[in-house]
This record gives C-alpha cells, structure tokens and sequence, in this order.
C-alpha cells in the first residue's frame, strides 16, 4: 500500500501552513523588549523560516517519491516506520545548521523598516549646514567647508575606522557598544565599505548624498559586499538596523532603490544634533 508516504505528506502539509503562520505572527509583533531582545528572536526567526523552507522542498521530493512507489511498499523506509519516526526523519535533515551572519535573507517588510524616520537629503543637508565643497565631480575629494571640516574626525569606532562629523561618530560608537553587548559575535564580523566621500551622487549634475557630509556610513558582514537592489540582505544587518534605529539612523534597505548596506543619519536626529549646537 502506499498509505505510510501518503501518511507523511499528510502530516507535513499540514504542519508547514501552522508553522508559517505561527512565524507571520511573529514577524509582525512590535513588543520586543529593545534591540538586543530583538536580536535574539530575529535569528530565530530567520532560522526557523530557513527551517519551513527546508521543510517544503522535503515534502516536494516525498509527493514525487510516492507518485513513484509501486503498489505493496514504500522505498526508502523501514517497512514497519511510524508516520512520527518518518516526519522526525525529515525535520533531523533541518536542523542543526550554524548560524551564518552573511548569509542572505529576505527583507520583511522593506518599505516601513525604518518606521517612520525620514531621510535628510542632498537639499535639506545642504539648507541646514551649507555645502560641503563647491566644486563637486565623481571622485571622493577633501571636505572644504570649514565649519564642517572643523567638526570632522577619523578613528577607530568599534570594529571600524571611519571619517565622519563628530556628532555622527559619537552616535556610532554608542550603536557598536550595544551590539558588542548584545551579540559580541556578530559585532566581531561587521566591516565597512566607506563613510565620508564628498562627490556629486553619480547621474547628476550637483546632487549631494550623506556620505558627502559624513553622516552616513556603509557596512557588511565579512567584508562581503550585499547585492544593490534585490530586496535581499545580510542576516547581520537586519539585526544590526535595530541598534541603528533605537540611534535615529535611517536604513538604506527602506529605500525606493534598496540599498541594505547603508546607514544614515535622519532628519530627524540632525535636527537634534542642530538645536543642541553640535553642528
């Protein structure tokens, strides 16, 4: 008979809709209790999602394997296997897998990661603290403005070493202590791509981004580079865009042209910055 793989499919289809809308509920639920707490079920999460996935290529080759077996028995199986010990069978092959910060996941929820933060702009950055230099190509050049220029600093901040405005750096330090805190594995694999570059966005005439005023930094797990645009990202950074937002640092994942690897101040906190004279 072909009762005990057809048992097994049985129970795996009806398991995997449980489980995924158990792990929809979880991804919705805004009650963390702060970043590191968030941390902690994110990578859950994420590996249990990786779990469900594994789980319906399973249940794939066992509809194919039964729509195979001859009438009398089922290949493959111990002819007196439980429908229990069958299904352990499949969720052993799952499970057991280390946990990888590069590795790339799905952005949930991309368009409102960032919760309500606003970007700054080339315009906005450009009315509150003037122009960084007047002559702009698509080469990084030396910041010019000496207001600006006077507030700029290069050092070592956590696992990285950058050139930003101070107010910027003091709030990336506070960002890397608390994933050093939190996760002190993930926060030994964080690298950089850049911070301060003074150039003209590429495409435009004169447009300005954040990096030209050194508010805005780009990280990566490994040293690895995360693809532009897929609505994909480095586990690592999902987890770490928490930390950034409790900071008031916009995630590039959020933008109309995804862009995961990048942080950047918000307007939100540049105001700030502005009021208490620190820029």
């Amino acid at each position: 008979m072909r009762v005990l793989p057809a048992i097994i499919v049985f129970f795996g289809l009806l398991l995997a809709p449980a489980v995924w809308i158990g792990l929809t509920w979880l991804l919705s639920e805004e009650d963390f209790q702060g970043a590191a707490v968030d941390s902690t079920a994110r990578i859950e999460i994420e590996m249990l999602r990786q779990q469900i996935e594994d789980l319906q290529l399973r249940l794939s080759d066992v509809q194919n394997e039964v729509a195979r077996l001859p009438i009398g028995g089922s290949a493959g199986l111990a002819p007196n296997a439980s429908s229990a010990e069958a299904e352990r069978e499949i969720w052993d092959q799952t499970e057991g897998a280390d946990l990888d910060y590069a590795q790339v996941v799905l952005i949930a929820d991309r368009l409102n990661v960032n919760r309500g933060l606003q970007v700054t702009g080339g315009k906005y950055l450009t009315e509150k603290l003037g122009r960084p230099r007047e002559d702009l190509n698509d080469n990084c050049q030396p910041m010019t403005n000496p207001d600006l220029k006077e507030k700029l600093v290069t050092e070592q901040v956590g696992p990285i070493r950058v050139s930003m405005l101070r107010p910027a750096i003091e709030s990336l330090k506070v960002v890397f202590e608390n994933i050093r805190r939190a996760d002190p594995d993930l926060y030994n694999r964080i690298n950089t791509a850049g911070a301060l570059c003074v150039r003209r966005i590429r495409g435009t005439t004169n447009s300005l981004s954040t990096h030209s005023y050194g508010l805005a930094v780009d990280l990566n797990i490994d040293g690895k580079l995360d693809n532009f645009t897929d609505g994909k990202t480095q586990l690592g950074l999902t987890i770490m865009a928490d930390f950034f937002f409790d900071e008031g640092w916009v995630w590039g994942a959020g933008f109309r042209r995804e862009d995961s690897m990048h942080f950047e101040i918000s307007r939100r906190q540049l105001d700030s910055w502005i009021a208490e004279g620190r820029l």
